[in-house]
């Protein structure tokens, strides 16, 4: 049995592939006799915003997707991500950093042989501290972690086994607010998350996160990285593909219930006439998820789109 979340960003409307993998993360919790979390990732306040969490919730509904136990709201939790801050200065582990962003891609670009591509060199690691208080006058720092090119092995449920580097992340930002890496740690061991399904463009990044769980002696989290919906063109799906969330299929006259049809089906699953979701649990298998990405819209999606017009 292995407990399950889901955390969508109150940011914009919930579009299909956030949808499939909210269905997937069911999907995975259920099947295993689990339960399904729901967190609210509003941490950031430059990008929430109230209007969006109902309509991402009334459409996780219309796809069956149901969540367990109480929800928490990341930004009920910045006390949490301030006293685990607190451990990481005390043990050593952060820096300040006082990098624009020009400069981290600039910097980035430069070949690091033990470094992942596009991984942030250390370029602040070993500042004096006259040079961090020269550079504090001119711009707030950012910490981030000495991670040392740690390199971590797990299996995930999809891609199997995978190793990643872990490079010197921020974990918190230079306003003060603390970093997606840091704050998703904390929540699934609040929450007791025991198994993360996601999409498989945050694979990269799992290797950040077991490391610094580990660093914070927190519970082992197991991954699930399925593969994306991507656009036409092969790309991530986005605005530019069309009518990609619910609402606007709907405007296009396409019911919800095609679209749930659409995605279970593209999880492997017959859906039959809407099959609930805690039938197809039972047959749902995760060896038998289809590795390939699903591209939208698909041609009967397609033709609906153009008839509406």
């Amino acid at each position: 049995m292995a407990t399950g979340r889901y955390a969508p960003s109150p940011s914009a409307d919930l579009h299909v592939g956030n949808l499939r993998t909210a269905i997937a993360a069911w999907l995975f919790a259920h099947a295993s006799g689990s339960a399904l979390r729901l967190r609210i990732d509003d941490l950031d306040p430059g990008t929430r915003r109230s209007v969006h969490e109902p309509r991402q919730l009334a459409d996780l509904d219309a796809m069956g997707v149901t969540f367990d136990g109480p929800r928490l709201r990341q930004s009920d939790r910045l006390a949490a991500y301030e006293h685990a801050l607190g451990d990481l200065e005390r043990a050593g582990l952060v820096y300040p950093c006082f990098c624009s962003r020009r400069e981290v891609r600039e910097a980035t670009v430069a070949a690091h042989d033990h470094l992942p591509e596009g991984a942030y060199p250390g370029t602040c690691r070993d500042l004096s501290r006259g040079e961090r208080s020269s550079r504090a006058r001119n711009r707030p720092a950012a910490l981030r972690v000495r991670a040392d090119a740690a390199a971590i092995e797990f299996v995930d449920a999809v891609h199997g086994p995978t190793l990643g580097t872990v490079d010197d992340f921020v974990v918190r930002r230079n306003d003060g607010v603390a970093s997606y890496n840091l704050a998703t740690v904390l929540d699934d061991a609040h929450q007791g998350i025991e198994q993360v399904v996601r999409g498989d463009d945050l694979l990269a990044g799992t290797a950040r996160q077991i490391w610094l769980g580990r660093q914070l002696g927190l519970p082992p989290v197991a991954h699930a990285h399925v593969p994306l919906v991507v656009g036409r063109d092969g790309r991530r799906l986005a605005k530019r593909d069309g009518a990609v969330t619910l609402g606007q299929l709907a405007e296009a006259g396409v019911d919800p219930r095609r679209v749930r049809h659409l995605l279970v089906a593209s999880l492997g699953l017959e859906p039959g006439a809407d099959r609930p979701l805690d039938v197809l649990a039972g047959e749902f298998d995760p060896a038998e998820l289809p590795r390939a990405p699903l591209v939208w819209p698909p041609a009967e999606i397609q033709k609906n789109a153009s008839d509406s017009e």
